[in-house]
């Protein structure tokens, strides 16, 4: 039986080790970060790896930083045949690396060498990508650039968004994964170098990053709010609010209007000019201390006077 220390910690990991286990690999241990307070209660929450693992009474490791820490060294002295990483989170060193008797494997969600770094996912549906996927990788210290061992692509929908699309590509790199150990195991795969000079990253979104730029076209705005959608969701200001955009719609039609200024509304609607002389329906918002509202709710609410050609978004 291939012995296993896996390594992972959100919804996208949890199905991949799953799989593991059910597919009879001796899972060892399993190293995920520790538990963190979510939701406004704060409540102290396993990462759904962990939730995994306790069901199935497999030790956990849980290392605020795995670099020369305790857990680090009961990973090694369990001395694995494999270990399999799925968005883990951290660096791993190389001395960790080397205690694979056979192999350290990355399941990465993009089409390697696009998108190294944190963010693939979201990053391909911000750049307006028609497909994403999934790479297995040999790892390295170097970030997500070991030789690629298989790799699946996936379409990107209109509809798409970043929950989606994790959901998607964890049963896709799952897939791929189980398809892939038993060949690596036999000595089956030829692993391919990546081309460095087709190299792109995809770093941690930061906050100020959330802010949408009106001066986008309406498509790479309804791109950058589905990429930013479950979390952590791009705003704008509406009428000087801070203003979570939860949906929006491209519209077939054209403004000479300024970027963010009102093009039309009604109780049921209201579009905003964008970049490229475009126009974009916001069809569900979430004003600051308030609940998701549609569109409808939000303009029958407002006490506000909506003038057509006028700014009301920024």
């Amino acid at each position: 039986m291939t012995s296993v220390i896996f390594m992972g910690t959100p919804e996208f990991s949890a199905p991949i080790l799953s799989s593991l286990i059910e597919k009879g690999y001796d899972v060892l241990a399993v190293v995920t970060q520790p538990d963190r307070r979510v939701g406004r209660k704060h409540v102290l929450t396993a990462s759904p790896v962990k939730q995994v693992a306790v069901e199935h009474g497999i030790e956990v490791l849980q290392p605020q930083k795995i670099s020369g820490s305790d857990e680090m060294a009961r990973a090694i002295e369990l001395a694995p045949d494999l270990i399999v990483t799925a968005a883990f989170g951290q660096f791993l060193p190389t001395k960790l690396l080397k205690a694979a008797k056979v192999a350290a494997v990355n399941v990465h969600a993009s089409l390697l060498p696009k998108y190294r770094g944190g963010a693939p996912v979201h990053y391909a549906i911000m750049n307006g990508d028609k497909e994403t996927g999934v790479s297995i990788m040999f790892m390295e210290k170097k970030m997500d650039a070991g030789d690629v061992l298989a790799q699946k692509a996936l379409p990107i929908t209109d509809q798409d968004d970043v929950g989606s699309m994790f959901k998607k590509l964890s049963v896709l790199g799952r897939d791929l994964l189980l398809e892939t150990l038993p060949k690596l195991l036999a000595g089956e795969i030829t692993p391919v170098p990546q081309d460095e000079e087709q190299v792109t990253f995809s770093p941690t979104i930061k906050s100020d990053e959330e802010r949408i730029d009106l001066g986008l076209s309406a498509r790479l705005i309804d791109c950058k709010v589905r990429a930013l959608r479950p979390a952590p969701i791009a705003h704008i200001y509406l009428n000087g609010v801070r203003t979570k955009l939860w949906q929006v719609t491209v519209l077939d039609e054209t403004t000479d209007l300024k970027p963010g200024d009102l093009v039309s509304h009604d109780k049921h609607h209201l579009a905003i000019a964008t970049g490229e002389h475009g126009v974009l329906s916001l069809d569900e918002i979430q004003p600051a201390g308030k609940p998701k509202l549609s569109i409808t709710d939000w303009v029958n609410g407002t006490s506000d006077a909506l003038t057509i050609g006028e700014q009301v978004a920024e």
